[in-house]
């Protein structure tokens, strides 16, 4: 009998999130679910990630009803499945377990089937909660272990660390750890393990000894995943289905390679020649992939690859004799674990279907390529884009300075973050971490989880003002406020769980989208009743400035108010909270005095140097 392998489709999430800067619209995503029904895949990643937060905060669409409508158009024939952050669900925070239950049991009357479930930490207690509330309510706990490596020190660096007494570390991430992390989560009741490697930096020879070193181990399913942007995506992937894997994540041919997973079509082809049975219906993938075509085409403007493989159908093209011979080298480098030959003829494969090329810097770089281009737009924003070089070689520093957290959503934005930051602290001439977000702190504090290795308490001290690890207090939680909207009826901002769980996860977006659902509601109901005074939104009424002003030293959106006008300050008091580039930056006044006047909203998105109070 065959051997089987079974096939994660991440075209409608991670796929479009990669390379698409997650814009696809429902209208799109119907057009294409007639046919992904009939596909055959295992299951189909289509929600978690980015897309709950894009599809209110780009496309006004309800999150809710893009998973429900795809489970509707699809049924049975797939699982469904979501990308979950563990405590920090889909958002930036960690969340107490009545929120993690509440959002687990929405999910899954909304037709998941399967929730990834990773922490950023590899904090086995940061996903206790979402595993136990996933089987609760009859879905699949898929447990991500997130691949990681030692960071780089010359070894100057590391002369530099020894003479002042310390070492720096090395050989943390070993195959051990990411074994015992995988025994923990099948012992907590994972129904599958996925090795994440949400960088593309795993190699096919790691690849295969800790599929080996897995299957030896554990008695549930492994899943491997992992992206194309530094170049090894295609190798290791092959690496892995010749060691045994269960499962393999890939994309659809037009939005498969460079920054996300390798194509479903190429790992077709090795597996005709290898045996493997895959149970997919070719010719339904075939029509999928015919439209996303033209869906990719009317998301010119956010392709960030701007490359199209050539057309290609496995099932209709003959391919030439010297190409199909590198599918075979391939396969005899792969069996043989000759990484080197590996890596080389599927970079081959790959330049003749016209995938992009592998990228060096995100490769030298050892860091995620969303992480890197989320450092560039930052940089931007503030007309700072020379730091860049120097932002790279802080974060591992920064890195170390914070635990060595594996850079995966959230911590890797919160390291690239914070390394920008130093950047800037050094460029203006003053100390690093002058400027600290909220995120940081309360990592390095500990309230993320436990990091892989322990946070200097000194250090912890400077940041964050305690010298103790200190968890998250899920006791001083607060729920988002759900105000009455006066204007829409009197009906509440959230007026059911789901809309409430919106809240919790993303206020500001999720309160500007209900408020807009609400308004427009409203005028539906109540057409010419409403007059356009009311349909506007309040800006704020300011006199003349004569005090002194706090200024944005960024830009980004008011994410809290915490003074009103008539506060006296003795100064350095925090005033408000901004949010940039999603992190949460505390904003603390110089000055002593009054606060005569508030010149922003909640919510408010304001440019550098933009005044934000007045104090007197």
């Amino acid at each position: 009998m065959k051997p089987k392998l079974k096939i994660r489709d991440l075209t409608l999430r991670d796929g479009q999130q990669s390379s698409f800067a997650t814009r696809m619209t429902q209208q799109q995503i119907d057009r294409v679910l007639p046919y992904y029904k009939d596909a055959g895949f295992y299951a189909m990643e289509v929600w978690g990630g980015a897309v709950p937060d894009s599809v209110m905060r780009y496309l006004e669409e309800n999150p809710w009803d893009r998973l429900e409508k795809i489970k509707a158009a699809v049924g049975d024939a797939s699982k469904l499945t979501a990308l979950s952050r563990g405590r920090n669900l889909f958002g930036y925070n960690p969340y107490p377990d009545s929120v993690i239950d509440g959002f687990c049991k929405e999910s899954i009357d909304s037709g998941l089937g399967i929730m990834r479930i990773f922490d950023a930490l590899n904090d086995i207690n940061n996903i206790r909660s979402t595993i136990h509330s996933v089987k609760k309510y009859g879905g699949m706990a898929d447990c991500a272990v997130c691949y990681t490596i030692d960071p780089h020190f010359t070894m100057a660096e590391r002369l530099k660390a020894q003479l002042k007494g310390k070492k720096l570390p090395n050989h943390i991430f070993t195959d051990d750890y990411f074994l015992r992390k995988a025994k923990q989560m099948e012992a907590l009741g994972a129904d599958m393990i996925t090795i994440k490697d949400m960088s593309g930096l795993i190699p096919p020879r790691r690849v295969a000894g800790l599929i080996k070193l897995f299957k030896k181990h554990l008695s549930i399913p492994i899943d491997f995943h992992t992206h194309c942007t530094p170049g090894y995506g295609l190798a290791s992937v092959l690496s892995a289905i010749v060691h045994g894997v269960d499962i393999i994540d890939t994309n659809i041919w037009y939005f498969a390679g460079g920054p996300a997973a390798p194509a479903i079509e190429l790992i077709y082809v090795f597996c005709q020649k290898l045996g493997i049975e895959l149970d997919l219906n070719m010719e339904a993938i075939e029509k999928i992939n015919g439209e996303l075509f033209y869906i990719r085409k009317e998301l010119e403007d956010f392709d960030v690859v701007k490359q199209y493989p050539n057309k290609f159908s496995p099932l209709r093209d003959q391919l030439p004799e010297s190409v199909d011979n590198l599918f075979d080298v391939a396969i005899k480098a792969a069996k043989e674990n000759n990484e080197e030959t590996l890596v080389r003829v599927c970079h081959a494969i790959e330049a003749y279907f016209g995938f992009p090329k592998p990228d060096e810097l995100v490769k030298k770089a050892e860091i995620p390529g969303g992480m890197y281009t989320n450092m560039v737009a930052q940089l931007k924003q503030l007309k700072s884009e020379f730091i860049l070089q120097r932002a790279m070689e802080l974060i591992p520093h920064v890195r170390l300075d914070a635990g060595l957290p594996p850079l995966v959503t959230p911590t890797s934005q919160i390291v690239g973050v914070q390394a920008v930051n130093c950047a800037l602290d050094e460029k203006n001439g003053k100390p690093k971490y002058s400027n600290v977000s909220n995120q940081f702190r309360n990592l390095v504090k500990g309230e993320y989880g436990e990091t892989p290795v322990p946070v200097d308490p000194e250090f912890r001290f400077q940041i964050a003002g305690v010298r103790e690890e200190t968890p998250y207090d899920t006791s001083a939680y607060e729920t988002q406020p759900n105000p009455v909207l006066e204007d829409c009826g009197g009906v509440k901002l959230a007026e059911n769980d789901k809309e409430q769980l919106l809240l919790e996860l993303f206020p500001i977006v999720a309160k500007d989208y209900l408020t807009k659902v609400k308004k427009e509601r409203y005028q539906k109901e109540h057409a010419g009743a409403v007059g356009e005074e009311s349909s506007k939104e309040t800006t704020k009424q300011t006199t003349q400035i004569t005090g002194r002003v706090i200024t944005s030293p960024m830009p980004g959106r008011v994410f809290q108010l915490l003074v009103n006008p008539g506060d006296m300050l003795s100064g350095g008091e925090n005033v408000l909270i901004l949010e940039a580039m999603k992190m949460e930056n505390n904003i603390s006044s110089p000055y002593a005095g009054r606060v005569k006047q508030v010149l922003v909203n909640r919510g408010d998105f304001v440019p550098e140097g933009a005044p934000m109070l007045e104090i007197e």
